[in-house]
């Protein structure tokens, strides 16, 4: 579990994050919606420690980040899994030494044994018969997939990711849906996903925190979205087509059932 405490991040006298209050709850995929300069990915690198808060706290199962020395910081990064926006896959490494890439970095196996994790990793995402390939030779979705092998490779026990379904289309983007939610599961990680696709709410969205010009407006479960008391989230949520026509047939349903 991650815990956000009255977390605050200005930049230039400009308020980004206006103490924000939050818990990221474990096992489950948490997900932060808004639109675009809200503060989500401000938010996200506030968490996983590459932008520093302006003010506030941000607990690891109670340890603060903001506290930490340099040494603690490097050893609570072990204990993350990154997904980018772009994959962020090393052009000149083969999709297995992609993978390798965090276990040669940080783990103390032998040769054999980060090869064997590595290709675990890759078999879980059934990315093992592209291990030989360079990113160029793979589809975007494929290299999604690698870079999630790659962010669970040291066995995290949180995982953040970046609008995991940027630049992919509608199937793709509900296989990585499912690919990270199956993982989030399997392994009991605290997983926080940065997105702005109401799609990914209805997929995987167990828990949601919904940021507008950088206030949290709203906090809870994706069942609970539909009938929010809360007209900023509304506005967001029903300017999806899909999330309009779930609604509308909800109320016919309802008048139906009246009748």
């Amino acid at each position: 579990m991650i815990e956000v405490r009255n977390l605050v991040k200005e930049f230039d006298g400009k308020m980004v994050l206006d103490h924000i209050d939050a818990t990221f709850q474990k096992g489950v995929v948490n997900i932060i919606i808004g639109k675009s300069g809200s503060g989500k990915t401000v938010l996200l690198k506030c968490l996983v420690g590459l932008t520093p808060p302006t003010s506030g706290r941000i607990l690891y199962e109670g340890r603060d980040l903001t506290l930490m020395r340099s040494g603690e910081v490097r050893r609570l990064r072990r204990e993350i899994g990154m997904l980018f926006q772009g994959a962020a896959l090393f052009d000149s490494r083969t999709v297995l030494e992609n993978v390798l890439f965090p276990l040669d970095m940080f783990s103390r196996k032998n040769r054999r044994e980060r090869r064997k994790r590595a290709e675990f990793c890759l078999e879980r995402v059934d990315m093992l018969h592209a291990a030989n390939l360079l990113p160029s030779e793979i589809s975007g979705g494929m290299k999604k997939r690698a870079a999630i092998a790659r962010a669970i490779v040291l066995n995290p026990k949180y995982l953040f990711c970046d609008e995991p379904n940027s630049g992919l289309d509608p199937k793709t983007s509900q296989l990585i849906d499912e690919l990270i939610s199956d993982i989030t599961i399997d392994f009991d990680i605290t997983t926080i996903v940065v997105s702005h696709d109401m799609n990914s709410v209805i997929n995987i969205g167990d828990h949601v925190i919904f940021l507008n010009e950088g206030i949290k407006e709203w906090e809870g479960s994706k069942s609970q979205v539909m009938d929010a008391d809360n007209e900023k989230l509304n506005d967001f949520v029903f300017a999806s087509d899909l999330f309009r026509k779930i609604k509308e047939a909800e109320e016919i349903i309802s008048e139906e059932e009246k009748e």
